[in-house]
């Protein structure tokens, strides 16, 4: 399966803040059904902070573009069945380690 890249920076900026909020809502989702689960899974919080944690290198100007996979999917590949917005987020771990997809024609 070929993933999608983003075609811009603000279409992935946009992608990370909606992981961020995935992440968060994700979270909330678990706090909610706690009382129903016998343990908050483990990997939820660190996700979350990776997530963040990329947003935050973009706002402060560190980002940049890498060949490694972000450190957020290790989780992925371990929990991805239990993790609604997974394409997303491989989405942008492959524009990450690909760059922007530019049209070639331009």
């Amino acid at each position: 399966m070929t993933l999608r890249r983003a075609k811009t920076a603000d279409e992935y900026i946009d992608w990370i803040k909606n992981a961020v909020f995935e992440a968060g809502d994700l979270k909330e989702c678990f706090l909610f059904e706690i009382e129903d689960m016998t343990r908050f899974p483990s990997w939820v919080e660190p996700l979350e902070k990776m997530i963040k944690d990329v947003y935050q290198s973009m706002v402060d100007g560190t980002y940049h573009f890498g060949r490694e996979d972000l450190p957020f999917m290790e989780i992925l590949y371990r929990y991805g069945d239990q993790i609604p917005f997974h394409t997303l987020l491989k989405q942008i771990n492959e524009t990450h380690r690909k760059g922007l997809e530019v049209d070639e024609d331009d």
